[in-house]
């Protein structure tokens, strides 16, 4: 058999090869087999069972089969679908679809079709089978407390140990369990309530539960993406009131400089009336200015411009001022 063929290509079938071992087959003991043997005479080792459903503890017993001995060539042994139905049940793969499961996992190297319920010396010698790998647990069926019972008195039993958590009962249990969900599953993926045994009211309950469940994920949907909604309203409020706040600060500090106790525009009236108040009273002449013959005791003024420094109280005062100034002129005249 070619090395590692197993691992490129599909395991053949016993019936459609000439694989066989070409050594003398003599009988070896387990001690012996342990050792290890010569590259063309390995330690043949036979698997059987049913492997409906094939999953991962049908694998790891045959792969604690495979590593049994430092060289060895395992031999699968599948009982058809007439064979089992009668002895165990009613199975969910057929025989062909557990033949193929068989061939494509990496730890077998040849898979036997319709193999026995249980092992005959003509068989074994058939196969050149050295050990018989299997769970050590007592397995009661055709009318025996245990079929491998013979075996174990040749000494060409090797026991595997079992995967708990996982078996095809447990598998079809969980099918049973859930039957609801899976049958309306399949319902909505186009399968027929014919196909799937389901009655014609357990039809209409089933499509009116995915039509509930249906809108109930569309109103989940809309449900997020509201919230997704409000959450990013919420995110640009935030930031909008941070940038008013921010614009506020500076509106309300560029107003204070501007109208503010010491602002720029108290500044500037200030500076515009100081500059009035000049245009209006212009500076006296100097003392020393000549006066053209008048009185130096008094300074020219023009009639109009009232003292600045006693204004009038009264309209009576004020026309005595006038009556006074009056006088005056008369008397420069």
């Amino acid at each position: 058999f070619p090395p590692f063929q197993t691992l490129t290509a599909p395991a053949p079938f016993a019936d459609e090869t000439s694989c066989q071992c070409r050594a003398p087959h003599e009988k070896l003991t387990i001690a012996q087999a342990r050792l290890g043997t010569p590259v063309d005479r390995p330690v043949r080792v036979y698997a059987d069972g049913i492997f409906d459903l094939f999953h991962s503890g049908h694998a790891r017993a045959l792969m604690q089969a495979k590593t049994l001995f430092p060289n060895s060539y395992l031999l699968v042994g599948v009982c058809s679908d007439d064979l089992t139905h009668k002895f165990k049940g009613f199975t969910v793969m057929n025989e062909t679809e557990r033949y193929e499961a068989l061939r494509h996992c990496r730890y077998v190297d040849e898979v036997i079709r319709d193999a026995p319920w249980t092992l005959t010396p003509e068989f074994l010698e058939k196969h050149k089978i050295d050990f018989v790998a299997h769970d050590d647990i007592p397995y009661s069926s055709a009318g025996s407390d245990d079929v491998y019972k013979h075996i174990k008195e040749a000494g060409m039993f090797v026991p595997t140990q079992r995967t708990e958590g996982i078996s095809t009962s447990d598998i079809i249990t969980r099918i049973v369990r859930d039957y609801d969900v899976y049958a309306r599953r399949n319902l909505q993926r186009g399968y027929t309530a014919k196909e799937l045994n389901v009655s014609f009211i357990n039809e209409k309950k089933y499509r009116f539960q995915n039509q509930v469940d249906k809108m109930k994920e569309k109103v989940k949907n809309v449900e997020e993406k509201s919230k997704e909604f409000v959450n990013k309203v919420e995110e640009k409020s935030h930031d909008l009131i941070q940038k008013w706040e921010e614009k506020s600060r500076e509106f309300i500090g560029n107003f204070l400089e501007l109208f503010g106790p010491d602002g720029a525009l108290k500044q500037m009236f200030q500076e515009r009336s100081g500059r009035m108040l000049q245009a209006f009273s212009p500076r006296q002449s100097p003392s020393s200015s000549p006066t053209r013959g008048r009185s130096p005791s008094r300074s020219p003024s023009p009639p109009w411009v009232f003292n600045k420094a006693s204004p009038p109280s009264s309209p009576k005062a004020a026309s005595a001022s006038l009556s006074s100034m009056s006088e005056g002129d008369e008397d420069e005249k």
